[in-house]
């Protein structure tokens, strides 16, 4: 899926407040994911055209960032944390429950396009692990069962941000 005429103008307007055209890039990709919700090949393509790189540079840089997607996600990302005081705490269980749950793997989007499970490396809640983040909203001390509760709330678009907030 190529950009819009409105997102290529968008980049290069962005383009005149750098010194050095590549220096675009990072507010470039925010704009061509806002298009479709990831970097489709082609946006990844039009924006290097855009700024000189080569589509290996531009994506190079771009997976660097957790922030950027290169393949489709669902409508709510479900990160689950990782981290050593979640891991402790049973983060392992609950990203294999909540994976099992939606019938995907880390990474995936599950089949009807709601959710996108991604295994976090920390989500700065040592203090409530094991955590998971949806959308903008923390959910500490987890147990299989709450997870089911607050993803079911999702999943019906019942959700009240019940989450500390991000």
């Amino acid at each position: 899926m190529p950009l819009s005429e409105s997102a290529l103008n968008q980049i290069r307007a962005l383009i005149g407040k750098y010194p050095v055209k590549k220096s675009a890039l990072i507010p470039a990709l925010h704009i061509a994911q806002r298009e479709f919700g990831w970097l489709t090949p082609e946006a990844v393509e039009e924006v290097a055209d855009e700024l000189d790189l080569t589509a290996t540079q531009v994506h190079s840089i771009g997976s660097f960032y957790t922030m950027f997607y290169f393949k489709p996600r669902g409508k709510y990302e479900v990160q689950v944390c990782t981290n050593l005081a979640c891991m402790m705490a049973g983060a392992e269980k609950l990203s294999e429950h909540v994976c099992e749950k939606l019938g995907v793997k880390p990474g995936e989007m599950t089949a009807d396009g709601k959710f996108t499970v991604i295994e976090a490396e920390c989500l700065a809640a040592c203090g409530g692990a094991p955590c998971m983040w949806v959308e903008g909203e923390y959910y500490e001390s987890l147990t299989p069962e709450t997870a089911d509760e607050i993803i079911a709330k999702y999943a019906t678009g019942t959700v009240q941000n019940e989450g500390r907030g991000a």
